[in-house]
């Protein structure tokens, strides 16, 4: 049975939430002060902690929760809370979240909101302990995964993406927003595919949509639908991606270019599970799992002021890191393989070649350039000439014979992809970094 900890100096808030928690089946304990609930911690098997931010009737700063919750993680740092907050503690429990905080929900908090929430660290913790015990026989981890999980076709064999395929068949099942990182090519929509494939909702739709295809003044009407006469050559009305992903999922591709008011309406249905079509005011409800993905520094446009902090935490409740395929070398030749054409095989050369390439553009190039050479090789060996990757490899040049406007030019022809501008380059990844650092040419 979960058990749930309640640590907040109001009898009817910890009455109400053990009356809650009982429509599940929880076992619920309670503390009426920071000091009461850490000594439960020390001895109970405790699943989720629910706290308040503030415990004295003097103060409204929330010094008391922050300092609760930061006792929590430095005992207990795989512990998940939850904040309990009143708005004027909102900036407070945001900056814990950061801290490593799993949500926090304002007062007077939503049922179902937070019964789903608990829920979902419920089956998080669940996954963690499976995925820990896969982790924990590495000759048997990647056939158990094959065995137990549909992998949609994915080829791998090196350890990393072992580990990032693992964690995204342990996630999918617990009903949270996941956010896939990783740059142009390495494979974040095949991730995706996999966590819906194993989802709870894998019956269900898989909608994607690529944020960064479409005019700012569209993605909203591709999200929420929109009504007759909503926008200029608007003459039926139309659904929108939430609604055709209701009951399953929907897969936001290059989320870092969604408008400042698709980011604002994209929050309130996450919070919420509700929207209006363009050019209407009707309320509609969905209950949609979200997975969005990006290879852009959400980081660094927070702090640029273009993306929403309060949005990036709602998304981010997973992060799955796919690294670019430089970094992962040892699935450069089964990808290469897999993408054969028939009647075709790799030549000694050829296999050399796969291996020194830097491949700037991850698997999206790998599979073109097998392709490319499928057609081009006169017999059934492709060789290192038919793949061109020779002619294309970049000379080697001193990164101290680099100035900036060299390397500015390098970054912006590969839209800030440092990976690829190193290849273009010469140089290592880390080589290009300490240069720019020299330079004082800001990552971002």
């Amino acid at each position: 049975m979960p058990t749930v900890l309640v640590i907040d100096d109001n009898p009817a808030v910890s009455t109400a939430l053990e009356v809650l928690f009982s429509l599940r089946d929880f076992r619920t304990l309670s503390a009426d002060s920071p000091d009461a609930g850490l000594a439960i911690l020390e001895r109970e098997q405790v699943d989720v902690v629910i706290q308040d931010m503030n415990f004295r009737a003097d103060t409204t700063s929330g010094e008391d929760g922050i300092a609760l919750f930061r006792a929590i993680r430095a005992r207990f740092p795989d512990q998940p809370v939850i904040l309990l907050t009143a708005w004027t503690h909102l900036e407070a429990a945001v900056e814990l979240v950061k801290a490593g905080a799993a949500d926090y929900l304002a007062k007077p908090w939503d049922d179902a909101k937070l019964l789903t929430t608990v829920e979902n660290l419920l089956e998080l913790g669940s996954a963690k302990k499976e995925l820990s015990r896969l982790r924990g026989d590495a000759s048997r981890r990647k056939s158990d995964i094959e065995a137990r999980f549909d992998l949609r076709g994915m080829v791998f064999a090196d350890p990393a993406t072992e580990r990032v395929v693992g964690l995204a068949c342990q996630i999918a099942r617990s009903d949270v927003p996941v956010l896939i990182t990783g740059p142009n090519g390495a494979g974040k929509e095949k991730i995706a595919e996999i966590i819906q494939a194993n989802s709870s909702v894998k019956a269900g739709p898989f909608v994607t949509l690529n944020c960064g295809a479409l005019p700012s003044e569209l993605i909203e009407a591709e999200l929420f639908g929109a009504e007759v006469g909503a926008y200029t050559g608007a003459n039926r009305a139309r659904e929108g991606k939430f609604e055709s992903a209701d009951g399953g999922t929907l897969f936001l591709d290059e989320i870092g270019n969604l408008s400042a008011t698709g980011q604002m309406k994209l929050l309130r249905v996450l919070e919420t599970g509700r929207f209006e079509r363009l050019g209407s005011n009707k309320e509609r409800q969905v209950k949609v799992r979200i997975i969005s993905a990006t290879n852009a520094d959400l980081a660094s446009m927070i702090r640029a002021g273009t993306f929403r902090e309060d949005l990036y935490y709602r998304l981010n409740t997973i992060e799955v890191r796919v690294p670019p395929l430089a970094d992962r070398a040892d699935d450069i030749v089964p990808l290469a393989n897999h993408f054969l054409p028939p009647g075709k095989k790799l030549a000694p050369d050829a296999l050399e070649a796969l291996r020194r390439h830097p491949w700037p553009g991850n698997v999206r190039e790998l599979k073109n350039a097998l392709s490319r050479a499928g057609l081009l090789a006169p017999g059934p060996a492709i060789t290192a000439a038919d793949l061109g990757l020779t002619a294309r490899a970049p000379a080697k040049v001193p990164d101290e014979e680099l100035d900036r406007p060299t390397i500015e030019a390098a970054l912006a022809r590969a839209n800030g992809v440092i990976a690829q501008a190193a290849a273009e380059l010469g140089l290592s990844r880390q080589a290009l970094y300490r240069r720019m650092e020299k330079l004082s040419i800001p990552r971002e």
